[in-house]
């Protein structure tokens, strides 16, 4: 079994994440350093470590969302002591790590699990699970503006895939709408708004894929429904 999926399947993060682990050096295989990203190992025979913690294949994995609030980290602990999305979430035996992430002033669905393949099926654009945000912006936006994030627009190092755009609520200085995006490159969508000549004043994510948000609670968390979780790996 390849190295970072074995990480994965034990619950240490996706395996992209398990990756950074193993290019950082905290990733030892049988005391030794591992300095291979496509290393073979045998579970059955190979000690695992990370930061010198042996780690076990595990077959209770959980699956949680979170509504995040604002002001508050995507990350397991923060350096500088800024709230994070796990102060919100259950503290026991399962070690879970959110799925992706959301900007330090972005709030809505988050979701959570100890179970690395689902997680690496959650962030692969192949699968196609769409991200839904409602967006509030500066002024009203136009027509030919809303054509250009539908048909993917430049931001700055990357062209982004064509969005859905519908317009929810205008004022005579604002605008509400509902974007779906496919990727999840850093403030994509804040990103995409500022290309085409509006800034982002409330940014929040209802949905991955059928997934949605629904009235959960800002700053509470539940368990996904069976229905959920069969959702995310039938797809």
């Amino acid at each position: 079994m390849r190295i970072n999926k074995f990480m994965a399947t034990c619950g240490v993060a996706s395996r992209r994440k398990c990756d950074e682990l193993i290019e950082k050096g905290r990733v030892k295989v049988n005391a030794n350093v591992c300095k291979k990203l496509g290393m073979q190992i045998n579970p059955e025979q190979d000690l695992v470590t990370v930061d010198d913690r042996p780690i076990r294949l595990t077959n209770n994995f959980v699956y949680y969302m979170l509504n995040k609030p604002c002001n508050v980290v995507t990350t397991v602990s923060d350096p500088n002591g800024r709230p994070t999305v796990m102060d919100y979430m259950p503290q026991g035996k399962n070690r879970i790590f959110p799925i992706g992430r959301l900007d330090y002033n972005t709030s809505g669905l988050l979701l959570f699990t100890n179970d690395g393949d689902v997680a690496q099926k959650l962030l692969h654009p192949s699968f196609e699970f769409g991200k839904t945000y409602v967006v509030d912006i500066k002024g009203n936006i136009l027509d030919a503006e809303i054509k250009k994030l539908q048909n993917g627009v430049d931001i700055g190092d990357f062209v982004t895939s064509p969005a859905k755009v519908e317009v929810l609520k205008t004022t005579p200085t604002t605008t509400t709408l509902k974007i779906v995006i496919h990727e999840g490159k850093n403030r994509q969508v804040r990103r995409m708004f500022d290309a085409v000549g509006h800034k982002v004043q409330k940014l929040q994510r209802v949905a991955v894929g059928k997934i949605k948000l629904g009235d959960l609670p800002l700053g509470k968390y539940r368990e996904l429904t069976k229905e959920e979780i069969a959702y995310i790996k039938s797809s």
